[in-house]
């Protein structure tokens, strides 16, 4: 009984270091649907062009919603708030400044010594989607 017990034990040691290991990038983008966005183009814009827009504001709120539960939440936390694991995107500068840091790392993403931090998805999402996940970030309020 006891050599069985120890080998359900290394077992689940085991699977909680390979969670662990695997915290960053071991999740499949998923797809953003950005129907009903109007198209910006293909120069990447410094500023969200949604921001102003009220209409388009509330429907990239909603896409942007998807998109961050579905890409983001795994490190930056459920209804963006962090755990801890990455920065707690509500605390973003507002504005001009927060977006072209916003869409640096999005597009970018960011290593640090070597290891990813942050993959990037330009190529995989977007402007219209980014765009849409930093609108739905601005409408979470700071706690």
């Amino acid at each position: 009984m006891k050599l069985a017990m120890r080998h359900i034990l290394a077992a689940a040691a085991f699977v909680g270091l390979t969670s662990l290991a695997f915290g960053h990038g071991d999740v499949t983008p998923q797809p953003v649907d950005v129907t009903g966005l109007k198209p910006v183009g293909t120069e990447w814009l410094k500023e969200n062009p949604y921001r102003a827009d009220e209409a388009q504001k509330k429907l990239a709120v909603e896409i942007g919603a998807s998109g961050y539960n579905q890409n983001c939440a795994r490190c930056h936390g459920l209804e963006v708030i962090s755990g801890g694991l990455a920065p707690d995107l509500r605390y973003l500068d507002e504005g001009k400044l927060g977006d072209e840091w916003f869409m640096e790392r999005v597009r970018l993403g960011y290593t640090q010594n070597g290891v990813t931090k942050m993959p990037k998805f330009e190529g995989i999402f977007s402007q219209e989607a980014m765009w849409a996940i930093r609108s739905y970030i601005e409408s979470r309020p700071q706690e």
